[in-house]
């Protein structure tokens, strides 16, 4: 058994990466190996691949995606207080190594083995890589809920986190999964989507190889005028979006909204044959309520067609309760070198979940979904 590290997916058979990966399409070779030949996530934009490697015989019998990073971007589970504590002590809390599928808030495997037994192994392996270079934390994002429990055995600090899903309770299509939600929550949505359709917008879902380069383009441009819209810069580009298009069809849809026989709004969605996620949006016309129906109604619409079970609809958000996304948690796992900051962060951690908990108890009460003593679906 043997562990190294590579710089570059380059060095990676695909299949033998994807035998591991499963079919979490984050974790497939062709959309990390996208983002890095694409600059997307490089040591350029501050997003070193360090992947760590078990080989067993010259097999690959186990992964981590590691980064080196310089700053805290892109990552949707935040540590900027952390770093300005660091610095407002005289010490430098980056570079950090971080395991992630970058710009991607969705939980998935991170320590990729054949074996349950190797992950312990690779932990290891990720701990000793950090201290060879001299990074003053381990970071994993998003980790499986196994992964996590591993990972607190060999004494990472565990982070709460909370998004927002939408499960599918055999709905046979939108009208029957409006009539188990309450009847104000439902009179509103309908509200909200006749106000899209009076505004002459329509729907067109396109998929795999449908989606031309001409609609990439548009959606790009989409994509770009949302981070234009908030001030920032977007993490990713049309060339990134026509290869991981182009190398794994079956995993990519996209809702375009049109008016007048324009589009005028585009939603990206990715999937696998269980879970639909809500990944980029952006609309070139301003439309009360688009986002809404773009990024929630229609991918509720679309996951009740093709039977998914499990639609993410992205990072944070509890307007999404409204909508019929319920409170998830997910968590993150952190190891930090300096003892004291390490206290101090575990102190820190435990009145965050209980602040969390407590959130929990209210989010509750507030489910959107009918109760026994609720009218019936009209």
């Amino acid at each position: 058994m043997k562990l190294h590290t590579v710089s570059s997916l380059e060095k990676v058979a695909p299949q033998e990466w994807d035998q591991l990966a499963g079919n979490d399409p984050f974790l497939q070779h062709a959309f990390l190996h996208a983002l890095h030949t694409t600059g997307c996530a490089s040591p350029e934009t501050g997003w070193a691949p360090q992947y760590l490697l078990l080989r067993d015989g010259g097999e690959l019998a186990g992964a981590i995606p590691l980064y080196l990073k310089g700053h805290s971007y892109g990552e949707y589970v935040f540590d900027w207080a952390w770093a300005d504590a660091y610095h407002r002590h005289g010490i430098e809390y980056y570079p950090k190594l971080l395991s992630a599928i970058p710009f991607t808030p969705v939980v998935g495997t991170r320590l990729l083995a054949r074996r349950p037994e190797y992950r312990s192994q690779l932990i290891a392996g990720a701990l000793e890589l950090a201290r060879q270079t001299k990074t003053t934390s381990l970071h994993v994002l998003f980790p499986s809920a196994a992964d996590g429990e591993c990972l607190a055995a060999h004494g990472f600090l565990l982070r709460q986190g909370r998004q927002f899903h939408w499960k599918n309770d055999n709905y046979t299509d939108f009208d029957d999964f409006l009539g188990r939600l309450s009847h104000d929550k439902r009179k509103k949505i309908r509200q909200e989507r006749r106000k899209v359709r009076d505004a002459g917008i329509t729907f067109r879902w396109l998929e795999g190889t449908d989606i031309s380069a001409e609609y990439w383009a548009f959606f790009v441009r989409c994509y770009h005028q949302t981070y234009h819209e908030h001030h920032s810069s977007p993490y990713l580009s049309l060339d990134f979006f026509k290869r991981i298009g182009a190398a794994m069809p079956g995993n990519i849809a996209l809702v375009c909204a049109e008016r007048a026989g324009n589009p005028v709004a585009a939603s990206l969605l990715i999937h696998n044959h269980t879970h639909l996620y809500g990944r980029h949006w952006g609309a070139i016309e301003h439309h009360p309520l688009l986002h809404f129906e773009a990024c929630y109604y229609q991918g509720i619409e679309y996951a009740i067609a093709r039977n998914l079970q499990v639609f993410e609809g992205g990072a944070q958000g509890e307007h999404k309760m409204a909508r019929g996304l319920m409170p998830v948690n997910t968590q993150s796992a952190h190891w930090l070198a300096h003892p004291e900051f390490a206290a101090a962060i575990e102190n820190f951690l435990g009145q965050e979940s209980a602040l969390m908990d407590q959130h929990d108890h209210e989010l509750a009460a507030r489910s959107p979904f009918r109760s026994g003593t609720d009218p019936l679906p009209d």
